[in-house]
């Protein structure tokens, strides 16, 4: 199993010899610096034999994505997982607009004609606080030279945004660096960032200190009574003090009063990100990169996850790993690498399933079948038997009898960092999350191997909800602001694809609309107790593992530590991520 961990560097360059496009900050407030920055084989032969162990950790994903780099048809893609939310949430808007026949009702309130408030209903009979609208809502993406008084209203709103090219034309309107002259010609920035020609990115100086946090909640109280005289006052005060390439408390302000005037007006720039364009597929592997050097919350719940499935599968012939959100398959190369080194025996077959939402289009299981594509050429590499089969459907919608499960193989369900994603009982009765964790418990697994985001805000009632969201984002803005130089445009990837797609889908939208639905792992762990489940006792050994790796190459504010059988990932005290495994339990 120590192979997990020391994963010889030889044999490989990455990307010749050069290093992500990320460059962490040195963790100077704990006196070490980050190790993640020596993937030069060069370098990695002159160093200690502790630090060449912490740079080769994860050196298969990297060769994993490195790989992927250099395909030819990656440019044109798009992110797996916002495509696929895309169509769930399209889907399931297009269900909720046939079933409603009554006719549209006013959604103006007293004041100026032209400004509308969307009136929610609350979920609960006799709730008098905000909470899911039943009204549709409008995609496009707010300029820059829009007009800030929300008091004049809105002249006109866009039509939707209904087709993947559409939005794939508004790319490089997005994420070109660079600037028009007077002629319209296109010069480069020197900062290596869009200049806004609005003042928002600069906000003004001001010798007052400003309670970000404080006004943002004022705000979503003025939202939330349909106040928008002061809704509208408290916006323009929040952008005063906000840029989207400031510092962490001017990031959080600018993104989530963008959230906020999205719920005000009624739009929001698509289901799926907070930008006017899909996130491409070569800029999703450039942030992984930079956040995978920068914050150990993804890999080591890809680390844990591994090192309890190879001590699960110590003697296993056949390794069967059914993956419930493998999106590329990144948690894949190092278990596969593992595998290969095994000296207790033959290196065993593995088998994986993997499964996704299906992709909008002609074949919606495409980007899941190239995903067993990439990992079978890994396999062949390191001469690990391989077999992959795929899913491209709902979660809730798949049948036992679809897995293809062979008795006498070791079985793992393993689903990491996704199920909330999958709409619950707010959403429908039948709870698709319930009903995709019976799925689970149906399988009968030798282990279940679960990872989620600690997240509070998936209250039914809009305040609460922006409350946690807030304390939430303010913690992640704070956790790239120190680990992330503020001049790396990695910085602003990492954050749109974890803080503000979500954020946005949180606060902005309501019904089905709303895709992201966290909750916290005591409620998950009820959930998974439920469905029928017993939780597995979390491994010493890998704890003080783990934590020797974030002692090691991370800043001192991550922390890492456990409760019974639950592993906990934070930042100054405030727990973002939990990873747990679990048995089924006897019937």
């Amino acid at each position: 199993m120590d192979a997990l961990l020391q994963v010889p560097v030889d044999g490989f360059r990455f990307d010749n010899g050069s290093v992500s496009c990320c460059k962490p900050r040195n963790n100077l407030d704990s006196g070490t610096t980050n190790h993640f920055t020596c993937f030069k084989e060069s370098e990695s032969q002159n160093s200690s034999p502790t630090e060449s162990t912490v740079c080769s950790d994860y050196h298969p994903v990297f060769k994993y994505i490195n790989d992927m780099l250099m395909e030819e048809d990656l440019g044109g893609q798009s992110c797996m997982l916002e495509d696929s939310l895309a169509l769930q949430a399209a889907e399931k808007s297009f269900f909720e607009v046939l079933q409603d026949q009554s006719p549209p009702q006013s959604d103006q309130i007293s004041g100026d004609p032209e400004f509308s408030l969307h009136q929610p209903t609350s979920d609960f009979t006799g709730s008098s606080e905000v909470s899911e609208e039943s009204t549709r809502k409008y995609y496009r993406h707010r300029d820059d030279d829009e007009e800030d008084d929300l008091e004049s209203g809105r002249k006109s709103k866009l039509p939707a945004i209904s087709t993947m090219d559409e939005l794939a034309e508004k790319f490089e309107e997005v994420l070109l660096v660079c600037n028009k002259n007077d002629h319209g010609e296109v010069i480069p920035n020197k900062t290596g960032r869009v200049k806004s020609s609005s003042n928002r990115s600069k906000p003004q100086k001001s010798d007052q200190p400003v309670d970000m946090r404080n006004i943002l909640m004022q705000c979503a109280q003025a939202v939330a009574s349909f106040d928008q005289s002061r809704a509208a006052e408290k916006l323009r005060e929040i952008r005063e003090h906000s840029s989207s390439h400031g510092d962490a408390t001017q990031r959080l302000g600018y993104y989530l009063a963008e959230a906020l005037e999205a719920r005000i007006t009624g739009t929001m720039t698509t289901p799926v990100s907070a930008t006017s364009s899909r996130t491409s597929m070569m800029d999703i592997l450039k942030a992984y990169k930079g956040l995978v050097q920068s914050c150990p919350t993804i890999i080591m719940c890809y680390f844990a996850a591994n090192k309890t499935i190879l001590e699960l599968a110590s003697k296993a012939t056949t390794l069967h790993i059914i993956d419930f959100g493998i999106l590329y398959g990144f948690q894949w190369p190092c278990l596969i690498q593992a595998l290969s080194t095994r000296h207790d025996g033959p290196t065993p077959k593995l088998r994986v399933t993997g499964i996704e939402l299906p992709q909008s289009g002609f074949r919606p299981s495409e980007r899941v079948e190239e995903t067993g594509r990439r990992l079978k050429r890994f396999c062949d590499k390191f001469k690990v038997p391989f077999e992959y089969s795929f899913i491209a459907k709902k979660w809730e919608d798949i049948t036992l009898d679809e897995l293809a499960i062979n008795s006498g193989e070791t079985t793992v369900v393993n689903c990491i960092l996704r199920l909330q994603y999958t709409p619950d009982e707010t959403v429908s009765l039948d709870s698709p999350r319930d009903t995709a964790l019976k799925l689970f418990r149906d399988i009968n697994p030798d282990l279940f191997v679960f990872a989620e985001i600690n997240g509070m805000y998936n209250s039914p009632f809009f305040l609460t909800r922006f409350r946690e969201a807030l304390f939430h984002c303010s913690s992640l803005f704070d956790m790239f602001e120190t680990t992330l130089p503020e001049e790396d445009d990695c910085r602003t990837l990492v954050e749109r694809e974890l803080i503000v797609r979500d954020a946005m889908s949180v606060i902005a939208c309501e019904g089905a609309e709303r895709f992201a639905r966290p909750e916290t792992y005591k409620q998950w762990q009820v959930r998974i107790l439920r469905a029928g489940f017993r939780p597995a006792k979390l491994n010493k050994q890998i704890m003080k593992e783990g934590k020797e790796i974030v002692r090691q190459r991370y800043h001192k504010d991550f922390v890492i530590d456990n409760d019974n059988h639950w592993m906990f990932q934070g930042w100054k005290g405030r727990v973002l991520y939990a990873f747990s495994s679990w048995k089924p339990a006897k019937k």
